[in-house]
C-alpha cells in the first residue's frame, strides 16, 4: 500500500520540501530508502523499525520501499525519522490523515520518543514560505519554532501521541509563544566607562559602531586591545526582530541555540588564532556548514593576534568583508551564507610586541618586523576602514577619576547616527555608510571646495589607494553623523584621515 508524508531538508539556510513516499508490497523482507539519503538517513531505517515496534505496532513483513522525493536532491539530517515512520504507519493502515496538511520534523529514539533536531526554526520558515502552516515537531523544539507566530505548531513527546492526534482521537491546541514576553533583557559585563585612558581608541570604536566600519588595533601586549574590543557590543544598536530571526536561524542550524529563545544579543565571536580556514569561513566534506564569520552575522568578529592566523585564512576574509556574504563551493553543493559583521582585529607591531613602545625596548630586527607585518597584505588592510595605534596605559590613566561616558551614553549617540543613515538611505538597499558603493558615494557624499582641497592634499601626501580614500570619505560621513552635521567639515575629514595614516610607520598605503 502506498502513502506519503511531507518534511523538509536543509541545504545551507535554504529549506527544500521533501515528500517521503512509502510502499509496502509482498515479497522477501527488505527495507530500502532511496532518493540520495546521507548516512544519518540510511541509519534511520533501524531507528524507525525499533521505534515502531516499541510503540506497540507490528512492523510489516514484506518489501518496504521509501523514496525521498525529489530524488535528485541530496538529503541529510535526522529530522526525516518521524516522516518516514508516519508514512509507514499510514501505509500499514494505522493512521488515516490528509497527507498534504502537515510538515513532520523529528528524530526518533528507540523507545518511540520524539527527539529534538537542529535547524527546526530554519525548516519552519522555509516551509511557511511554500504555503505550509501546520507542523508536527518534537516537544523540545516547540518554543524555537513558535517564534514564527502565524503557523500552527503541534508538539509531541512520543510517536503514540502523534498517531492519536492524526486519527483525531485527541485534540491539541497549537502552541503559541507570547513574543512580547520573550526575554529581551540584554546584560553586559562590560561598560566603556571602565576603560581607563585610551580615549582615541574609544572614539574609534564608537565610529566603528556608528557606521559599521571595520577596525584594526596595533599596539604592544597589555595595552588593552582585547579588553576594549569586548566592549564594542555594548554600544551597538539593538537588533530588529527580523535580524534576531536571521541570526537565530544560523545558530539553530549549528545546534548552538538556547531552545525557546531568540538570539537577542548581537553575536561576539572570537576564534583562536589556530582556527582553520574552514572553521572561520565555513565548509566541510559534504554539505558546507557556516563558519565563525556567519556566526558573527549582525555582530562582531574579533580576531586577536591577527598575524598569527594562517595567511591563507586571513586572505579568505576578502570576499565576506566586501560582499557581506560567503559563497562556499564543494562537490556536493555550492552554498551562500550571510556574513555581515564588524571585523575588529588586534595585533602587536612586531614579534616581541614592543616596536614603538616608549616603555620597553624592541628586540626584533628590521627583517623580523617586516616579515611579521607583511603577514597582513595590502588588500586586507584596504578593506579595514580604521587603523589605530594603541599606546600602553600609564599609571596616571589608571588613577584618573575624571568623567568618562558610559556605554549607554555612547550607544544613544550611535543610535542617533544610525537613524540618520537609515533615513538618508531609505530609498536605497543599504542602512549604513560603510555599505556605500562608488555610485552612491557620488550621490550622498558632497564636499565643499575647502574640504575638497583638503581631501586632495591628504590623497597626494599619503599616497592613498582609491579604496583607502573611499573608506576615508565614508568614515568622515559617519563622524559628521555622530555630530549630527548635515555636511562633512574639515575636522570630520581630518579625523578620518588620521585613522588611515599609520602607513608611514608600519605599511605603505
Amino acid at each position: 500500500m502506498y502513502s506519503k508524508s511531507n518534511t523538509c531538508s536543509l541545504l545551507g539556510l535554504t529549506g527544500n520540501l521533501v515528500e517521503v513516499e512509502s510502499d509496502i508490497t509482498s515479497g522477501l523482507p527488505a527495507f530500502l530508502i532511496v532518493g540520495l539519503p546521507d548516512s544519518s538517513i540510511k541509519e534511520s531505517k533501524e531507528r524507525v523499525r525499533v521505534a515502531i515496534v516499541n510503540s506497540g505496532y507490528k512492523f510489516p513483513l514484506g518489501r518496504i520501499t521509501v523514496n525521498l522525493s525529489p530524488a535528485d536532491l541530496k538529503k541529510e539530517g535526522t529530522q526525516l525519522d518521524l516522516p518516514i515512520a508516519i508514512s509507514l504507519l499510514s501505509s500499514m493502515g494505522v493512521i488515516n490523515y490528509d497527507h498534504d496538511e502537515y510538515i513532520f520534523l523529528g528524530e526518533l529514539a528507540l523507545d518511540g520518543r520524539i527527539a529534538p533536531i537542529r535547524g527546526a526554526l530554519a525548516m519552519v520558515i522555509a516551509m511557511r514560505e511554500l504555503g505550509f502552516r501546520k507542523f508536527i515537531i518534537a516537544d523540545e523544539n516547540k518554543d524555537e519554532c513558535a517564534i514564527i507566530n502565524d503557523v500552527e505548531i503541534y508538539h509531541f513527546k512520543n510517536l503514540n501521541d502523534i498517531v492519536s492526534f492524526l486519527n483525531k482521537e485527541k485534540d491539541l491546541i497549537p502552541h503559541k509563544l507570547d513574543l512580547s514576553k520573550i526575554d529581551d533583557d540584554i546584560h553586559f559585563d562590560y561598560d566603556f566607562k571602565d576603560i581607563k585612558g585610551q580615549e582615541s581608541l574609544k572614539r574609534a570604536l564608537q565610529i566603528a559602531a556608528a557606521g559599521n566600519h571595520n577596525l584594526l588595533m596595533i599596539g604592544p601586549p597589555g595595552s588593552g586591545k582585547t579588553f576594549s574590543a569586548k566592549h564594542l557590543p555594548t554600544i551597538l544598536p539593538d537588533m530588529s526582530f527580523d535580524e534576531k530571526v536571521e541570526v537565530t536561524k544560523i545558530y539553530s542550524i549549528m545546534g548552538l541555540l538556547d531552545r525557546g529563545k531568540l538570539v537577542n544579543q548581537r553575536p561576539f565571536r572570537s576564534p583562536h588564532h589556530s582556527a582553520s580556514e574552514v572553521a572561520l569561513i565555513g565548509g566541510g566534506h559534504s554539505i558546507p556548514k557556516p563558519g565563525e564569520i556567519s556566526l558573527a552575522h549582525r555582530g562582531v568578529l574579533f580576531l586577536d593576534e591577527f598575524p598569527e592566523f594562517d595567511k591563507k585564512t586571513i586572505e579568505s576574509l576578502r570576499e565576506p568583508i566586501e560582499n557581506h556574504e560567503i559563497n562556499i563551493s564543494r562537490a556536493q553543493a555550492s552554498l551562500k551564507y550571510p556574513s555581515d559583521f564588524i571585523l575588529i582585529a588586534a595585533m602587536n607591531p612586531c614579534p616581541c610586541g614592543n616596536f614603538g613602545n616608549p616603555l620597553k625596548e624592541c628586540t626584533c630586527s628590521q627583517n623580523e618586523i617586516r616579515r611579521y607585518l607583511n603577514k597582513i597584505s595590502a588588500p586586507i588592510l584596504d578593506r579595514i576602514d580604521i587603523h589605530i595605534e594603541v599606546d600602553p596605559v600609564k599609571y596616571e590613566d589608571l588613577k584618573d577619576t575624571s568623567y568618562s561616558k558610559s556605554s549607554d551614553e555612547l550607544k544613544k549617540e550611535v543610535e542617533i547616527a544610525r537613524n540618520i543613515q537609515k533615513d538618508r538611505y531609505k530609498n536605497e538597499k543599504i542602512n549604513t555608510n560603510s555599505q556605500l558603493s562608488t555610485a552612491l558615494m557620488k550621490k550622498y557624499i558632497k564636499l565643499s571646495p575647502e574640504v575638497e582641497k583638503l581631501a586632495k592634499l591628504a590623497f597626494n601626501k599619503y599616497n592613498f589607494s582609491v579604496r583607502s580614500f573611499n573608506k576615508i570619505l565614508k568614515m568622515a560621513r559617519t563622524i559628521a553623523d555622530l555630530d549630527q552635521a548635515k555636511d562633512i567639515s574639515e575636522k570630520h575629514l581630518l579625523e578620518a584621515v588620521r585613522y588611515r595614516s599609520l602607513g608611514g610607520k608600519y605599511w605603505s598605503n
